[in-house]
């Protein structure tokens, strides 16, 4: 099943609870090494796989930590774009104007026609 925007709290938390225990299992592990390779409660990890709304995020992402999909995260919750501000900021240059003008390249003297360049 997708994930859906229009999916309640507890289809979302159940349908991730599932996918940890898929992953759990395809890694052949019990819930019980998972706990202690996490250091939760096996309780907690239960409740996990269940969907159960009480487990806190900490517990969470110790077991993405323990299944290896801590690198996943990103695409959970991807970063934020960087405004084109914030970019000028971090460079910690100021902001110029583009004034028209060009700068001197040398040559002062005009070109006209005929005349090799």
């Amino acid at each position: 099943m997708m994930i859906d925007h229009n999916m309640t709290d507890n289809a979302l938390l159940q349908l991730i609870g599932e996918r940890l225990a898929a992953l759990r299992l395809a890694r052949n592990l019990t819930q019980r090494q998972v706990a202690e390779e996490a250091g939760l409660g096996l309780r907690t990890v239960q409740r996990l796989e269940q969907g159960a709304a009480a487990t806190h995020l900490s517990g969470f992402i110790r077991v993405c930590r323990v299944l290896g999909l801590v690198e996943q995260l990103d695409t959970f919750i991807p970063e934020p774009p960087v405004s084109p501000m914030a970019q000028l900021q971090q460079q910690d240059r100021k902001r110029r104007r583009a004034s028209g003008r060009k700068a001197a390249t040398g040559a002062s003297k005009k070109w006209s026609w005929g005349e090799p360049s």
